[in-house]
């Protein structure tokens, strides 16, 4: 295929895959664009889409096919979806590059992430085999004489599931929900942000055009998110990845309120990495302390949720810290993915670098520039055009700055930029990284292991993963941002309290608990 040619005849406006069929919204719809060029590249809207049938469509009819599977046999289909995918996968990295403005490796975490997960719940699927519903723990006692007992049990729900998904992770964003969601026999209706809607749409085009899925089991609304929200009903769940002002919204909103129509939320998160007090700047620990943060600072330019914000340092370590990162740092390029030289590509679009450069200026009112990314020249990339933004890093130069410097652990600047933050001791970090007031992800590096696991226990309640890399995992490690199906993805309080993955407990949210109470041989019939 031609993908130049081809995206010049996608500019266009993306149908919908609704109530079984593909249907254009009205209007002309919202453009999208080419965040290293400006051009445009496509165009998305919802407007005029008969939304109650669409949503009453995906739960009868989609519901009805999928729950009539096992899990086995879901997990045959995401198997089979897994092919489709894997077989246009260039495609999808060239869409990538030009929609989001991201280098090979970079579309690599998002393309090839989305299928790995997909890959690893299609296996479980396989594992959980003829079943029909899952049995939750061991039935117990509830008489003297043993005879009559409770047995747990989850089904899977007779809603369907909504997911309104973030801009960073257009792939990964999908399948990460809709596989879990699929393999437990719910149907989808994936929303995905207007920005880079291009390569979920393309993702679920090519899987609806392979007949792979029962008819109902996977929906795509591009454009707008009006009226989404009004369609849910009692057993229907809402995930949702985005702000916390959106976050807002959906929790208040009467079909969670007054129908309790389960949500997900995952938010805002001011992540942390911290090295431990034991530390020198000559051990090995400290150097992979220092390529992660740079990793996490430039990966996807910063816009990732699990990207690490707060670089806890002790506080003699600050300057060597600073200056071992701002080494890196300046070796980075940025500019048009295009070129093979660049490392780093550019933010979504122009309200992302407006946001990101703002989020800049109110964090330099408490902290120094440890390394200027504004200075560097873009490779292939007019900076009065482009969305490019090079990597900063700031500091709060002592640890009685760390104190006073309220920002760095209230806002996330959503871009390549973190704060350098010295502490006199290892209760003094804790209680930093606690006024992060819950994240998504906490990486602790150091070398004794009994510190390490009293440091991961202490910070465990205020995040949904603590990452820990030793010497000895140098290599095998799965890096402070990567989320694995295998382990929880989420976070409490500003994080947005959700939980996602975590291996079977990834279709919990797409399932009810049920007691059934009987005698010992009905329950051995279930």
């Amino acid at each position: 295929m031609n993908l130049h040619v081809e995206s010049k005849r996608m500019k266009e406006l993306l149908a919908n895959y609704v109530g079984g069929h593909w249907q254009k919204g009205a209007g002309e719809g919202v453009d999208l664009l080419n965040p290293i060029t400006g051009e445009v590249l496509a165009s998305v809207s919802a407007a005029g889409l008969d939304l109650a049938q669409v949503f009453a469509y995906a739960r009868e009819v989609g519901g009805q096919n999928l729950r009539s599977l096992t899990y086995g046999q879901r997990g045959l289909l995401l198997a089979e979806v897994l092919k489709v995918l894997q077989a246009n996968r260039d495609k999808y990295y060239e869409i990538s590059r030009k929609n989001s403005g991201t280098v090979k490796n970079d579309t690599a975490v998002d393309v090839d992430g989305g299928l790995f997960t997909l890959g690893y719940f299609a296996k479980l699927g396989e594992r959980l085999g003829d079943q029909s519903y899952l049995p939750d723990d061991e039935a117990v006692k509830l008489s003297k004489d043993g005879l009559f007992q409770s047995q747990h049990v989850l089904t899977p729900t007779r809603g369907l599931a909504l997911f309104i998904n973030a801009f960073n992770f257009p792939s990964w964003g999908l399948w990460e929900k809709a596989a879990p969601a699929l393999l437990s026999g719910v149907p989808v209706i994936v929303k995905p942000a207007t920005a880079t809607a291009w390569l979920t749409h393309e993702m679920v085009k090519d899987v609806i055009e392979a007949k792979i899925l029962p008819a109902g089991a996977l929906s795509i609304i591009c454009g707008s998110s009006n009226g989404l929200m009004d369609q849910l009903q009692p057993f229907d769940v809402v995930s949702f990845t985005g702000s916390a002002d959106t976050a807002k919204v959906i929790r208040s909103h009467p079909a969670v309120v007054e129908q309790s129509v389960r949500v997900n939320i995952e938010a805002d998160s001011v992540n942390s990495a911290m090295l431990m007090p034991d530390i020198g700047a000559e051990d090995l620990v400290f150097d992979l302390f220092v390529k992660e943060v740079v990793r996490e600072m430039t990966v996807k330019s910063g816009q990732k949720c699990t990207a690490i914000r707060r670089i806890f340092v002790p506080e003699g370590l600050y300057k060597f810290v600073a200056q071992a990162i701002s080494t890196r740092l300046s070796k980075v390029t940025v500019g048009n993915p295009e070129n093979e030289n660049a490392r780093m590509g550019a933010l979504v679009n122009r309200a992302q670098k407006e946001s990101v450069i703002s989020g800049l200026e109110y964090l330099k009112t408490q902290t120094e520039i440890l390394h200027d990314g504004s200075k560097i020249a873009l490779l292939d990339a007019d900076a009065e055009i482009s969305c490019c933004v090079g990597p900063t890093l700031l500091g709060t130069i002592n640890a009685e700055g760390s104190d006073r410097a309220d920002r760095i652990h209230d806002t996330e600047v959503f871009g390549p930029v973190a704060t350098l933050v010295p502490y006199r001791d290892l209760e003094h970090a804790l209680s930093l990284i606690a006024r992060g007031q819950g994240s998504l992800v906490a990486s602790l590096y150091g070398e004794e292991p009994s510190a390490l696991a009293k440091a991961a226990i202490a910070v465990a309640n205020l995040h949904g993963r603590v990452h820990v890399v030793t010497p000895n995992v140098a290599t095998t490690q799965t890096g402070h941002g990567n989320v694995m199906p295998q382990s929880l993805h989420g976070g409490p309080g500003r994080a947005g309290g959700g939980e996602e993955l975590g291996g079977l407990r990834g279709l919990n949210f797409y399932h009810r608990r049920t007691a059934i109470q009987a005698s010992a041989g009905v329950l051995e019939k279930l």
